[in-house]
């Protein structure tokens, strides 16, 4: 009797057991018992570039035209002070040669002979390429006394026959002991003239 009732228990736990695994197979089943199909995921599409104008917005366009604008406007004007600043400095240059040049010529006036500082004075022509195809003469005056000294110098320029064209004076001021300047005499003369450049006095004072 007993062994009749435990065998009823186990067919219905095993009849129970089959009507759950039954359900979850029709619940994955479509409607119609079939496997459901999958629902296909969206393919990424490129935008329409067409629609595109390649510029920025015009507010940020705007504000992008004006800096350049003013950048540009800084660099002129910073141009503009560097040359400015570069014509005074070569106006002051010159200005200083020339009335170096007048005091050294006011020197020499007096000088009988060559003078006291021939020694202490040597020349160097420059490549006419480095001068606008002017002739020029690198004066080299060295202090070689134990004072601080000022000195002027004639540099005449002469022909092929020896004939003095043209008389140019360079000079330098307070020259310490030791000390060296190197002023530039250059000739007014035609570029194609063939001159050569003299050491005609020196005068230490």
């Amino acid at each position: 009797m007993l062994r009749e009732q435990s065998g009823r228990r186990r067919r219905a736990v095993v009849a129970a057991l089959g009507c759950a695994l039954a359900a979850v197979v029709l619940t994955a089943c479509g409607d119609d018992g079939t496997a459901p199909t999958p629902t296909p995921t969206p393919t990424p599409t490129s935008p329409d570039t067409a629609s595109f104008s390649g510029l920025p917005p015009s507010a940020l366009a705007s504000q992008a035209a004006s800096a350049i604008a003013s950048a540009r406007a800084s660099a002129s004007a910073a141009a503009s002070s560097a040359s400015a600043r570069a014509s005074r400095f070569e106006a002051s240059v010159e200005a200083e040669a020339a009335r170096a040049s007048a005091a050294a010529e006011k020197v020499l006036k007096d000088v009988k002979g060559r003078g006291n500082a021939v020694p202490e004075v040597g020349m160097t022509g420059l490549p006419r390429n480095e001068t606008s195809g002017l002739l020029a003469v690198l004066v080299t005056i060295t202090n070689k006394t134990d004072d601080t000294a000022s000195y002027a110098v004639q540099v005449d320029f002469e022909d092929s026959s020896g004939k003095v064209v043209e008389t140019r004076f360079v000079g330098v001021e307070d020259l310490g002991l030791g000390e060296k300047e190197q002023p530039i005499a250059f000739s007014r003369q035609p570029a194609d003239a063939q001159l050569t450049p003299r050491l005609a006095k020196a005068q230490r004072y």
